[in-house]
């Protein structure tokens, strides 16, 4: 089975979720009364620093360039503002690039060096796959975060993008 249409729509998926999270963190940011708001924010603030520093690095792997960082932890962290429209940014990034790849360019292996030198290859559908999938995992350990901040994070299911996405978008047609 071609992964075409699905990368194309968990990319979509992925920056739809991005978004909520983002939108939540600055109400959390300017409601931020509740002992710890900061120290949670700040926590919340590295993780998706995190997530984002890792797209860079894919996106440089996909592109068949250096990415430049010699850690998987970015040496500055963006502050919140900086940090959802940079990752808006690197999102509509993979989004237009999940639409440009035929079924062929999926299945094309591409080799890179993990940071820590070793080697590795997957291919292109296997690396976004990966970077959905990488994101997903620390949206989730945000959102507890946030629970534990006694603040509600919004609701960024899978099922709830399909349900709410136009058909063109769930489709992954733009």
């Amino acid at each position: 089975m071609p992964l075409t249409r699905p990368v194309r729509m968990l990319t979509r998926y992925s920056a739809w979720a991005n978004a909520r999270l983002f939108m939540a963190l600055s109400g959390f940011a300017a409601n931020g009364n509740t002992p710890g708001a900061a120290s949670s924010l700040g926590r919340m603030l590295g993780t998706l620093n995190h997530a984002h520093h890792i797209d860079l690095i894919w996106k440089a792997h996909l592109q068949h360039e250096p990415h430049g960082f010699g850690s998987r932890t970015p040496e500055v962290l963006l502050p919140l503002d900086a940090l959802q429209a940079a990752q808006a940014a690197v999102d509509d990034w993979y989004v237009g690039y999940a639409d440009r790849l035929s079924d062929e360019a999926h299945e094309e292996v591409v080799s890179f060096a993990f940071v820590d030198g070793g080697a590795g290859s997957m291919t292109r559908g296997e690396m976004l796959l990966h970077i959905v999938n990488h994101k997903t995992y620390h949206r989730g350990y945000v959102a507890e975060m946030l629970y534990r901040a006694e603040s509600r994070p919004p609701v960024m299911d899978l099922p709830v993008f399909l349900r709410d996405a136009p058909p063109g978008v769930r489709a992954g047609h733009r």
